[in-house]
């Protein structure tokens, strides 16, 4: 029978990790070290390494330790367990188990997870969904991501078509910058504090640097009427997956049309041969409420509903998987 052991990361893990992730079927570069390094001072990490036999990596689980829960990284938008192409299920099964028996001999008494939506990822890779059940964990919030496939029919509404001929009559112009500067200072951080008394996750000096790090896939694109700054929006773009992480404007969005024709030129033209364009949830209080006005906008380009779960577990159903496998 297949064993593996687990070991908390550690910086000499470095490069083994990132080189893990580059070729895992549901990774995205929000798992790189160097991009969850930006708020290490907010976090215990405590990251996890599968190894099997070998001492090779099986598995990864990017995480931080609270008390004695340990969590899917709260400064990622998404985590669970990362695998490679090859895992089969009974094998992740048993890899599972080996997991939640380390923490629970390592005094962890809960896990939280907050699996990668299947559109992240580059082959199915729903094991995490089968084991969860298997274990009885607890599903404790669900948010409501609103997506395109692009690869797929979808209609722009003619509500949102009026905004953008609105813009083009205007003469608005796009154009996708480096300096994350102006859009911070004088769209997202304002807007964000006028309307929910919030600040962006993350901080100018944050995004600039994690754009260093990482030029492809980070990307700013603004929208102009003559030097005049008008809409904004910060994108993650991982393989073939677009994810807007911000989104804002200044006055009423159908002053000028700047977001819809914003969008309307990166769905339709900038990133229109990609697979999917994510808009991110529009819920509020963990999940409970729902922004109707920023969905409906959203739903208003074509798309449409993902889910995204949260799941907890105690590490002591890792006897639940005692039994699971029938020998033949």
């Amino acid at each position: 029978m297949e064993k593996y052991k687990v070991i908390r990361y550690q910086s000499e893990n470095y490069a083994q990790w990132n080189a893990f992730v580059a070729r895992a079927k549901n990774a995205t570069f929000l798992f790189h070290r160097d991009f969850m390094s930006y708020h290490q001072d907010r976090f215990e990490d405590y990251s996890l390494l599968v190894l099997d036999a070998k001492d090779k990596i099986k598995a990864l689980l990017p995480a931080h330790r609270k008390a004695n829960a340990l969590y899917s990284h709260y400064g990622l938008s998404y985590g669970g367990l990362v695998i490679d192409q090859d895992l089969k299920l009974d094998k992740y099964l048993l890899l599972f188990k080996t997991l939640l028996q380390f923490l629970h001999d390592a005094q962890f008494s809960t896990l939280y997870l907050k699996p990668i939506p299947q559109f992240y990822c580059t082959s199915p890779a729903e094991e995490i969904n089968y084991v969860l059940h298997l274990v009885q964990a607890h599903l404790y919030r669900v948010d409501s991501s609103t997506t395109i496939d692009l690869r797929a029919p979808f209609t722009i509404d003619k509500c949102r078509m009026e905004g953008v001929k609105k813009a083009q009559k205007l003469g608005l112009q796009i154009k996708q910058e480096t300096d994350f500067t102006s859009f911070w200072n004088t769209v997202l951080v304002p807007n964000l504090q006028e309307r929910h008394q919030l600040q962006p996750v993350h901080r100018l000096d944050e995004i600039q640097h994690l754009h260093a790090l990482f030029p492809q896939q980070i990307l700013q694109f603004n929208c102009y009427h003559a030097e005049q700054l008008l809409a904004g929006a910060t994108l993650f773009v991982n393989n073939e997956v677009v994810h807007v992480q911000y989104i804002s404007g200044i006055g009423n969005k159908n002053q000028h049309g700047a977001l819809d024709y914003l969008f309307y030129e990166l769905i339709t033209s900038v990133f229109k041969d990609y697979h999917y364009f994510d808009f991110g949830n529009s819920n509020e209080q963990n999940g409970t409420q729902l922004n109707q006005g920023l969905h409906f906008w959203k739903e208003g380009f074509g798309a449409r509903t993902f889910v995204h779960y949260f799941y907890s577990l105690p590490t002591q159903h890792f006897n639940y998987l005692d039994h699971v496998i029938l020998k033949k």
